[in-house]
């Protein structure tokens, strides 16, 4: 891994030293995002950029940097990653101060950002689709925001590698929100199904991306409340992230989804997905 950037400063990542008053380790007070970067371009930088402004303004931490210093930070870090497919983290805490749970007065907020290289999914996982269980939603109410409080989303996540499979789809009230680390996408009747945007889930580039390329090439999809039995009855699932790009569900609860394998239309859309990246 190359250098990491820490509150102005680039420095080797076992030099990096945050205090343990920092309201991210005590109260994991911060906001984070995560950005693909192929051929050392950032793919969507500006919507990456808007989110983490939008996560900020959410929990009320002022923006520590300029758009134009971000993207400043954003192509420093790229050109010292040797590899040119990598993934840029931000992360920006409320600062150091004293532990109340309360805003401090003035605090400086805690910058941190580096590069880190990004393997594509697995070959076998588009070949042959992953397998996923359901989970009630109990996280919290504003999962807009791309915080760094993710302990519900680590247990969530740990049932599902406990259960063999890579990622857990929730259910709130009788409807599907999202995965644990990715939103979710499902066919029925052979209609593209999202669940709508809201405080439910965060607001997904790469599910932006995906609904933009359905629209473009004339893929029938609707953007709606997706109830649990439509997930389970679906001829595809398909999960969507930054690094993963879109990944075929295919056995969901030990139950085959459609038949068992990868489905036309998430074959479709990740070869569409791949002329994005290399226009």
């Amino acid at each position: 891994m190359s250098d990491i950037y820490l509150n102005g400063r680039f420095m080797p990542l076992e030099q990096a030293r945050v205090p343990v008053m920092d309201r991210g380790f005590i109260f994991g007070d911060g906001v984070y995002e995560v950005i693909p970067v192929y051929d050392r371009i950032p793919l969507a930088l500006e919507r990456h950029l808007d989110r983490l402004a939008n996560s900020l303004e959410g929990v009320r931490i002022p923006n520590p940097l300029t758009r134009t210093a971000w993207k400043m930070l954003i192509q420093q870090l790229i050109a010292r990653e040797p590899e040119a497919t990598q993934s840029i983290y931000l992360h920006v805490t409320r600062g150091v101060a004293p532990r109340d749970h309360a805003f401090p007065k003035e605090t400086t907020p805690t910058v941190f950002a580096m590069a880190k290289p990004m393997a594509p999914p697995p070959a076998e996982w588009l070949r042959q689709g992953v397998k996923a269980i359901t989970h009630n939603d109990f996280r919290w109410l504003k999962c807009h925001l791309k915080t760094t409080a993710l302990l519900a989303n680590v247990l969530l996540r740990q049932m599902a590698v406990e259960a063999g499979a890579v990622e857990c789809l929730l259910i709130r009230e009788g409807y599907l929100t999202e995965g644990a680390a990715s939103n979710v996408l499902v066919v029925v009747d052979g209609v593209l199904l999202a669940p709508p945007r809201n405080h439910l889930l965060l607001p997904g580039i790469t599910y932006d991306l995906v609904l933009e390329i359905a629209a473009r090439h004339h893929i029938p999809f609707e953007e709606r409340p997706v109830t649990e039995s439509e997930l389970r009855r679906a001829s595809e699932i398909m999960m969507t992230s930054s690094t993963r790009e879109i990944v075929p569900i295919t056995l969901l609860d030990d139950q085959p989804v459609g038949n068992g394998l990868p489905g036309p239309l998430s074959k479709k859309l990740l070869s569409l997905y791949q002329e994005l990246k290399h226009p």
